[in-house]
């Protein structure tokens, strides 16, 4: 077993974890097989009518994402959807597709959240849910399928949730990165516990990655850590799926540099430029993919 386990508590409908993901990309990137990965749906919302009540407006949406957009770079298409959606279902979904083939949970979460962010998803309407599985190459009716009518399905999701909801007490509470808006005390997205043997850590929501790779470096400094690489094309070859630039940018920093994003971008048309590469807009950015 690898040294250290990183528990994510996530939800596929949360800004926050959407602008996370190029942190936790650099993790993946750094530790590898180092790290051993699980995935906790927090299920923020069963019934979209609890964020009418809580205030929650397709306006309001699009005003927010705007934010995130400008403050952490990754790619939004700031158009009105429907209306608000609960996030429940598209939680649910994800949990059928790792039990349907475990590890396929990653790629269900990542297709969910950035249509979420990029399309007019609907996280609580089976169709559109289906429809964006099926654009990230899997079997999506089949998926959803197993929403409705697999028990195994509905009993993981809520074990997961309860999972979520055991953040009291815990160090993510201390720093105000807990929430309570249906009872228990839950953790916030995208929350990580690291543990190695009897040591647990905690990175409550939202944090930096440097935050993430102290807490994996006091966990066991005997791992093996990858530096940055000065071509991104080694990036894209690890990442089949695609990387948008965000990722790019954030996997080429060096320590503690700053982000160089046109330096990224300029780096990636080169590899377009030269064939190696695929771009595909996506919101205001885009997605690079290997030729």
């Amino acid at each position: 077993m690898p040294p250290i386990t990183a528990t994510l508590h996530t939800d596929p409908g949360c800004p926050w974890a959407y602008s996370a993901i190029p942190a936790l990309r650099v993790l993946d990137w750094r530790y590898g097989e180092g790290i051993a990965w699980r995935l906790v749906m927090i299920g923020l919302t069963e019934d979209a009518a609890q964020y009418v009540a809580r205030g929650y407006t397709v306006a309001g949406n699009l005003h927010g994402n705007a934010g995130f957009r400008d403050r952490f770079g990754m790619p939004f298409a700031l158009t009105p959807k429907a209306r608000v959606a609960a996030t429940g279902r598209g939680c649910r979904a994800i949990v059928a597709a790792g039990i349907a083939e475990p590890g396929a949970e990653w790629r269900a979460l990542r297709a969910l959240q950035l249509a979420n962010f990029t399309t007019g998803l609907l996280l609580d309407d089976d169709e559109s849910v289906a429809a964006a599985l099926d654009a990230a190459g899997m079997d999506g009716a089949g998926i959803v399928a197993r929403v409705g009518d697999d028990p195994a399905v509905e009993a993981a999701y809520q074990a997961q949730r309860a999972e979520a909801r055991a953040a009291a007490g815990s160090a993510a509470e201390l720093q105000g990165k807990t929430a309570a808006t249906d009872g228990p005390v839950r953790f916030t997205a995208p929350s990580v516990v690291f543990a190695s043997g009897d040591a647990r850590l905690t990175a409550g929501g939202w944090q930096p990655v440097e935050a993430y790779d102290v807490l994996v470096a006091n966990l066991d400094p005997r791992l093996s850590r990858r530096g940055a690489p000065a071509d991104p094309g080694a990036l894209l070859a690890r990442y089949p799926e695609g990387l948008v630039t965000r990722e790019v940018a954030q996997l080429m920093v060096d320590g503690n540099d700053d982000i160089d994003v046109p330096a990224a971008e300029a780096a990636l048309l080169g590899l377009v430029a030269a064939g190696r590469a695929v771009r595909e807009p996506l919101g205001q950015s885009v997605l690079w993919r290997a030729a």
